[in-house]
């Protein structure tokens, strides 16, 4: 069951014609169960989708932005590693958003060659040739079809901003990686924006914990 932790003044009472009320979305802090269970309800295409976000820490404006001339790979040690160039950012100056190179899974960049030779796609044009807004769409899609099949509704507050925390939390709880590391593949501009990931704690970190204190 996805881990659903509501922001600061999140409002759940419900809004009458007569007045507006701007409801931030609860968060949803997925575990590695949850994240598998969007990629088993989604499809190859859509998996993609979901992998970007979830694998590479992508935004959804910034997932219609791969192509396959974007990817590019870096040989050390004998070992074949992979990057590839997300061309804008998100926008925090209002000079236009910053370009950087975001981390390839070799696992998934095997998963995106395939389906680029399958679907014949050329070196310039997107991966997903969709909007942002379709790609947040998709999301939903594939969150109701998890929904569905575990018969748990939690699922349907997954958005796609939830694969990004899913990957920050993961990379910095759950794999303790250097946060400089994170801010630059993930494209955060400072180390407070990534804090709050750093502040939860996942189900592992807890277990030890208690661990450490019943063994005192």
């Amino acid at each position: 069951m996805p881990n659903l932790s509501c922001s600061k003044g999140f409002n759940r009472a419900t809004t009458t014609e007569h007045e507006s009320v701007d409801q931030p979305r609860p968060k949803v802090w997925l575990t590695d169960t949850d994240y598998a269970q969007l990629r088993d309800h989604a499809g190859y295409r859509d998996g993609l989708v979901i992998r970007l976000g979830a694998e590479c820490g992508l935004r959804s404006f910034e997932i219609p932005q791969v192509r396959p001339k974007d990817i590019r790979s870096y040989d050390r040690d004998d070992e074949e590693y992979h990057f590839f160039r997300v061309r804008q950012g998100k926008d925090t100056t209002g000079n236009g958003g910053k370009a950087r190179d975001a981390y390839l899974p070799i696992i998934l960049e095997r998963s995106i060659r395939r389906y680029v030779r399958e679907h014949e796609i050329a070196p310039d044009i997107p991966l997903v040739n969709v909007s942002p807004r379709t790609v947040q769409r998709i999301v939903k899609r594939v969150a109701k079809r998890a929904a569905d099949a575990m018969d748990d509704d939690d699922y349907l507050k997954i958005s796609s901003h939830d694969l990004r925390r899913y990957f920050a939390h993961t990379m910095l709880v759950r794999e303790r990686m250097n946060p400089r590391v994170v801010m630059e593949v993930g494209g955060w501009d400072d180390y407070q924006s990534l804090e709050p990931y750093l502040l939860k704690p996942d189900e592992g970190t807890i277990i030890d914990e208690f661990e450490r204190a019943d063994r005192k």
